[in-house]
This record gives structure tokens, C-alpha cells and sequence, in this order.
């Protein structure tokens, strides 16, 4: 299972996902940078994983061999800024 980064739902594909594999709910690609446990926007490359290679489109399948499924929106490792200012974000949104 992963947490689709598009829609938010998990997807049940198995044991592995593979390069191919999409999101029943909403389509979008699921072995992306995006839905990996080492995805973190302030790290090098935006990858925890030192010997990872480059991958310029996180959001697209690609072939990265250390992809981890992410499995809980709280293993996103969103930074303390980035939660911050959604946070306030909410809080002046409009109506």
C-alpha cells in the first residue's frame, strides 16, 4: 500500500509497485518521488537516499531503485516551514 501524493487515498497494488502501476482512485503515477519514504524537500536532490540517483521530475514514474513506499501522511517529512505556513494559510483562507 502507498499514499497517493495526488489524491491523498492509499492504493492497495500489491506487495511492489512497479514503474507502471497507477492510483485506482485518481490515476496518477504511484512510483514517484513524491510517495517515497526518502522524499525530503530540503535534502540534497530532495532525496534522504545518498546513492540515489537525480530524478528532475518527482512527480512522473521513474526507475529509482530505492523507492519505499510512504504509507502514512505523517511520513512525509514535510518541513516545520512548509507545515507553518499552510497551517496559516487555512486559518486566513477566504470564504
Amino acid at each position: 500500500m502507498v499514499l497517493c501524493h495526488q489524491c491523498g487515498k492509499l492504493a492497495d497494488c500489491g506487495e511492489r509497485i512497479g514503474r507502471r502501476d497507477d492510483c485506482p482512485h485518481c490515476g496518477a503515477d504511484l512510483h514517484v518521488c513524491y510517495n517515497c519514504e526518502h522524499y525530503e524537500r530540503i535534502a540534497y536532490n530532495e532525496c534522504r537516499e545518498t546513492q540515489a540517483d537525480r530524478v528532475l521530475e518527482k512527480a512522473k514514474a521513474n526507475f529509482c531503485d530505492y523507492f519505499a513506499p510512504r504509507t502514512s501522511a505523517d511520513s512525509a517529512k514535510v518541513s516545520k516551514a512548509e507545515a507553518d505556513k499552510a497551517k496559516l494559510e487555512a486559518l486566513f483562507k477566504k470564504k
